[in-house]
């Protein structure tokens, strides 16, 4: 059974994630990682060995050839978790300005817990 705090103090980090994604925040989107951080997407695994190091241009990219204005949660599920660690299961899709649908995509996240708290360590998409 999934402890309810951790499964509430990981999807606040997450809505606060997909906040700073959004409003393309990078410093906000830092603060909710743990470094390095690893990202596995598109057959290719980036490494972000501190903050300031996720690049931005992949939102730039989906503006400029998709209309990307906004993403959102469709589901989040904790599938395992200890005191220190969660593999969150999640579902999201891509918006354009418009409300119209760019797709949707699955993923699995890593969270750690370490002193400052929760952080994303990993994360697996489906998605570009």
């Amino acid at each position: 059974m999934i402890d309810p705090e951790t499964e509430r103090d990981c999807f606040a980090l997450l809505d606060r994630f997909m906040a700073a994604l959004n409003a393309g925040d990078a410093a906000a989107m830092d603060a909710c990682m743990h470094f390095p951080s690893i990202r596995l997407a598109e057959g290719r695994m980036a490494i972000y060995e501190a903050p300031g190091q996720n690049p931005m241009d992949l939102f730039e990219r989906l503006r400029r050839e998709d209309g990307w204005s906004h993403s959102r949660w469709d589901d989040r599920v904790v599938v395992q978790a200890g005191p220190n660690k969660a593999h969150v299961k999640v579902a999201y899709s891509r918006f354009r300005a418009d409300g119209s649908l760019i797709g949707a995509y699955e993923s699995l996240y890593i969270l750690t817990k370490d002193e400052s708290g929760w952080g994303i360590a990993v994360r697996s998409s489906f998605g570009p």
